[in-house]
């Protein structure tokens, strides 16, 4: 599995507006618990260039992921609790399948002779990928992050 740039910006804006929306972290965008996120934020916040992360935030848009709202107050919110959306869900979203061999899904990777088994291998390798990236959710992120930061006994 590669994990592209877009992939990684599309993980990031989604746990932001998460963190915002639902008063999970600090996304640098002043929003607390409710609050719309503006895409100009999330790309100086996250240091994400603002033309690329439009076209992410309208992918992640497109899949029913995040809805927007125009205007002064406008922003993008979650379609669904954060614990209702998987890292998977964001990653097909805008990267299409987990899995490629030479740009194609690995269970249209064909082979012959010597090599037929490697159809197997990556089709093992995208299950194994599918069920990490299928179990784990934002809530599930957001949750890991607030416990890094919380003070510890000493």
């Amino acid at each position: 599995m590669y994990v592209s740039a877009r992939s990684d910006y599309a993980l990031r804006a989604m746990l932001a507006v998460a963190a915002a929306v639902h008063g999970g972290g600090d996304t640098g965008s002043g929003a607390d618990g409710g609050e719309l996120v503006k895409a100009a934020s999330l790309a100086e916040v996250q240091g994400i260039p603002l033309s690329f992360l439009q076209g992410i935030l309208l992918d992640l848009r497109r899949a029913g992921l995040l809805h927007s709202h125009r205007g002064a107050d406008g922003g993008y919110a979650l379609t669904r609790p954060p614990e209702d959306i998987t890292v998977g869900d964001v990653l097909r979203a805008v990267g299409g399948s987990l899995t490629t061999v030479r740009g194609l899904p690995a269970e249209r990777a064909g082979y012959h002779g010597v090599a037929a088994g490697l159809t197997d291998v990556w089709l093992a390798v995208h299950g194994a990928i599918a069920t990490v990236v299928d179990s784990t959710t934002l809530a599930d992120l957001l949750d890991r992050e607030s416990t890094d930061r919380a003070p510890t006994a000493s």
